[in-house]
């Protein structure tokens, strides 16, 4: 459910019309529901209710500060992947003890400053991680909790680019060598090793991968009990799928009731706190993205919709072959006439395409035009590719709304730039050999 619906033949976010936005701040920017994320964090939340756990924001899926800061009212930690990501989390008021570091490349000053925040957990993913670590708490004079990331060789049968828990993968330690990783931990310095981590994929619509996921993980929680070490944390990673509201699809994602039964099933009975880390689940349908019909130009094969929006503002179609439901925001009539449309941007590649052969209602240069779902690693994943601002974000709560992120220009992103003095000099000689 979300609460992007038309209303007196327009589409609203909440209260707000789409079009008064748009007349505002202009076009492209993503909008967002503050009602909507609220509603998927608490069923996703209560869900888990009867269990000791925390629901830790996976904040690489929108990372916008007021996003952050609405989920932390409503309880939620935060699951960071960066330094960025943890300082984003820390001004957003989400308290350090809510807060667990994941990623395969922490760097030693990301990983001190962590350690200086008085963060929750890391997840350590390779035992030279494990090594600077206690190198880092050692010299603070710190003992510090730390989750091993196990990999457990699970297909979560999603798309190749977003599944994290097969061999082949970059994440975590192999689970057959946990027991001696754990081993190794355990005589080093300024770490505790108390806890395990594991996650296996993103927008998972099948509940097995996490039934065997979650098996291999209460065995090895119990024999690395049996084996002396105090494992009081299970953190069980996120990546439950939504639905991208394709026609004719016939993608049902996984109720939270229904993982929360799986859950209980496989690990309710360990007695750990139970982390989780979803992302996509809270903030995917919580957003869309609005943009402008530039132009309607036909051919003799294709009827081409090009919009004001592109891949560098939405990579996820050019990146994934991802499926975005796309809709005007005046609601056409009933059996109004559809056209194939093929809807692109204009960045300067083929690539930039955001669906083919839509059938959709007519549409006119000026029309304005919404892609759903579009709430999580749609901004987050956003550049300046051909020199294109930063569009602006906006959030929608009730009847009000407010810019969360203004359009950046390309003027400001062109400060950051500098040419050196010496290219003001006459061209070097081309033929002249480089010393050494």
């Amino acid at each position: 459910m979300d609460h992007f619906i038309y209303r007196d033949g327009e589409l609203f976010a909440e209260d707000v019309p789409i079009r008064e936005i748009a007349e505002k701040i202009g076009t492209p920017f993503y909008c967002y529901s503050r009602a909507t994320m609220t509603r998927h964090f608490k069923v996703f939340s209560e869900a888990l209710s009867d269990l000791d756990t925390l629901v830790c924001y996976a904040v690489k899926a929108n990372s916008n500060i007021a996003v952050i800061k609405a989920l932390a009212e409503c309880g939620a930690g935060a699951d960071v992947v960066s330094v960025g990501e943890l300082e984003r989390a820390l001004a957003a008021g989400v308290s350090p003890d809510k807060i667990v570091f994941s990623g395969v490349g922490k760097t030693g000053p990301e990983i001190a400053r962590a350690l200086d925040a008085g963060i929750l957990e890391i997840n350590v993913e390779s035992e030279p991680e494990l090594e600077v670590v206690s190198a880092l708490a050692t010299a603070r004079g710190m003992e510090v909790s730390v989750s091993i990331r196990v990999n457990p060789d699970i297909d979560a049968k999603t798309h190749d680019k977003i599944t994290t828990g097969k061999k082949e993968n970059k994440f975590g330690i192999e689970i057959e060598r946990a027991s001696e990783v754990y081993r190794r931990g355990a005589a080093l310095p300024g770490v505790r090793l108390d806890g395990v981590a594991v996650h296996i994929g993103s927008q998972l619509g099948d509940l097995e991968p996490y039934r065997n996921a979650y098996l291999r993980m209460a065995k090895l929680v119990e024999q690395l009990r049996a084996e002396g070490h105090e494992i009081e944390r299970l953190d069980l990673g996120g990546g439950l799928g939504i639905p991208y509201f394709e026609r004719g699809s016939n993608f049902i994602p996984p109720s939270p009731n229904d993982y929360g039964n799986i859950v209980r099933e496989t690990v309710g009975h360990l007695g750990c706190r139970l982390l989780f880390e979803p992302g996509r689940l809270i903030v995917g349908n919580a957003g869309v993205l609005v943009a402008r019909t530039v132009y309607v130009k036909e051919s003799d094969s294709r009827r081409f919709l090009i919009v004001d929006a592109a891949m560098n503002d939405l990579i996820r179609p050019t990146l994934y072959s991802a499926h975005h439901a796309i809709e005007p925001v005046v609601e056409p009539d009933a059996g109004a006439v559809t056209h194939a449309y093929d809807i692109v941007g204009p960045i300067c590649e083929s690539g930039d395409t955001f669906a083919k052969e839509r059938s959709l209602p007519e549409f006119a240069a000026g029309d304005l035009v919404v892609f759903r779902s579009a709430g999580a690693y749609g901004a987050t994943m956003s550049s300046t590719y051909n020199s294109r601002p930063l569009i602006a974000e906006v959030m929608v709560d009730g009847d009000r709304f407010a810019e969360i992120r203004r359009r950046v220009p390309t003027s400001e992103f062109m400060a950051f730039e500098s040419v050196p003095d010496w290219l003001d000099e006459a061209p070097a000689d081309p033929e002249r050999k480089i010393a050494g």
